[in-house]
């Protein structure tokens, strides 16, 4: 199966823009993907930005022209724990909202090195208990997340569980980070094709992040975690990611614990390629992401007509 024009072309853009974005201290490669985000991004008309406090956590309400379904989204940004922000993905929410019908509340966790495990997994499940004190429905809630979002929406998820909390209907990931000790053959497979998530940077980043603790800590790397009891879960990966395993190991553990688990594998695409919005094969996925999601609120809906 090929790939668009528009990937291959995008491909090679990002491994130059990488290859100079890391080359920089931590606090600096912050500041240019914020800057670049900001020349950049091409917000679906009508959307609309709120800055808020949740539970005194910064965040961001993005509001689709046409909101189609009752519900939200709690979103986690991606950025290896110690980057990424609601400017970085500000785009890519908004681009969600749009194809799913649905408000989203994209989240401001604390970063590493600044604030560390258990910060953001603190901060994640601050933000889904505000949302139940605004009167939101858990069965009219989906987690999403890319990279290390997608693994903060698992660890969420788990520690929402272990905590007795009511759950979700269901969560996305996009291209999850979810083995924090970097061991899953494909790390070394596709290090060379791999666009931003080289071996070094995330064993570095992983470091950051975790300080002390066990990288196989639940919390920290889901993928060794009991996955039981989990909402349906939906997983997109490209097959050039140092991070392929993680999702397809994790997507096997899922459903051998009885997860309702989609997991979908794009040949030739890289680490979160639905972010990039004009690639059809980012329109095909967040489509694919709009009937998932559209299944696990439906007789929610049902009940209520």
């Amino acid at each position: 199966m090929s790939i668009s024009l528009q990937a291959r072309l995008t491909k090679q853009f990002l491994r130059v823009y990488f290859k100079r974005l890391l080359r920089n201290p931590y606090d600096k490669q912050r500041q240019i993907q914020e800057n670049f985000n900001r020349r950049t991004a091409i917000i679906p008309a009508g959307t609309v930005f709120e800055a808020i406090s949740a539970a005194g956590i910064p965040a961001v309400w993005v509001k689709p022209a046409s909101q189609t379904q009752g519900g939200l989204i709690l979103y986690f940004h991606g950025g290896a724990y110690f980057a990424g922000s609601s400017v970085t993905h500000r785009e890519f929410a908004a681009r969600i909202a749009k194809a799913t019908g649905l408000r989203l509340l994209l989240v401001d966790y604390r970063l590493a090195p600044e604030d560390p495990y258990p910060a953001a997994v603190e901060d994640a499940f601050m933000a889904y208990g505000w949302l139940q004190t605004l009167g939101f429905d858990p069965a009219k809630i989906i987690i999403a997340g890319d990279s290390a979002g997608g693994g903060l929406t698992l660890a969420t998820l788990i520690a929402l569980r272990d905590a007795g909390e009511t759950l979700p209907a269901g969560a996305v990931c996009f291209s999850p980070w979810t083995d924090l000790t970097v061991s899953g053959s494909s790390i070394e497979h596709n290090a060379e094709i791999e666009l931003m998530c080289k071996p070094d940077f995330l064993k570095h980043s992983a470091q950051w992040y975790a300080r002390d603790h066990d990288l196989k800590s639940p919390l920290i790397s889901p993928l060794f975690a009991d996955l039981s009891g989990l909402p349906p879960l939906m997983i997109h990966v490209g097959t050039e990611e140092t991070l392929l395993d993680d999702s397809t190991h994790l997507a096997a553990r899922a459903q051998a614990a009885g997860v309702d688990t989609t997991l979908e594998v794009w040949p030739g695409m890289f680490h979160i390629f639905p972010i990039v919005g004009y690639l059809p094969e980012s329109h095909k996925a967040l489509k694919m992401v709009g009937e998932f999601i559209s299944q696990q609120l439906e007789p929610v809906q049902s009940a209520e007509n």
